[in-house]
């Protein structure tokens, strides 16, 4: 059951990605700014998840800060430089083509995190069927942007 609830959730927030790059897009052009609307997204986040932690989980081992390899902190500027982007790209190319290309650029690279063993992520080569499904993402990628002209 489980499972089930965990594949629900991470459904739920994929659903999002869409939504969230279209308010996005639009709160930077109703601010005249996507630098600025990335900064206000960003604090409104802050907020939910201050308050998410406060309400649900235990108070972290401060201590462990210090302890964790810097390249673990980098999540925070790659979530900035999807937001910056996602605030930016949505209302001049389109959602569609934006979360398009997000979401194949996502399975291609947790395949590739997942055959070689980065970043600490226990290693699962990618077999035929896996390839076969990269490739045809990629070729359904290219359909519909060419559709789209």
């Amino acid at each position: 059951m489980t499972t089930w609830i965990y594949a629900g959730w991470a459904f739920a927030a994929g659903m999002l990605i869409p939504v969230m790059a279209t308010l996005s897009g639009g709160l930077g052009r109703a601010l005249g700014s996507p630098e600025w609307a990335t900064v206000v997204l960003f604090v409104v986040g802050l907020a939910a998840a201050l308050a998410f932690a406060m309400l649900n989980a235990a108070q972290p081992d401060w201590t462990a800060f210090g302890r964790a390899p810097p390249l673990q902190y980098a999540g925070g500027l790659i979530v900035a430089f999807y937001a910056l982007s996602a605030t930016y790209l949505t209302p001049r190319f389109g959602v569609g083509p934006t979360v398009l290309l997000v979401v194949t650029a996502q399975v291609i690279t947790s395949a590739l995190i997942g055959q070689f063993g980065w970043l600490g992520a226990p290693r699962r080569p990618i077999d035929l069927l896996q390839g076969a499904g990269l490739v045809l993402t990629v070729v359904g990628v290219m359909m519909v942007q060419l559709r789209r002209g």
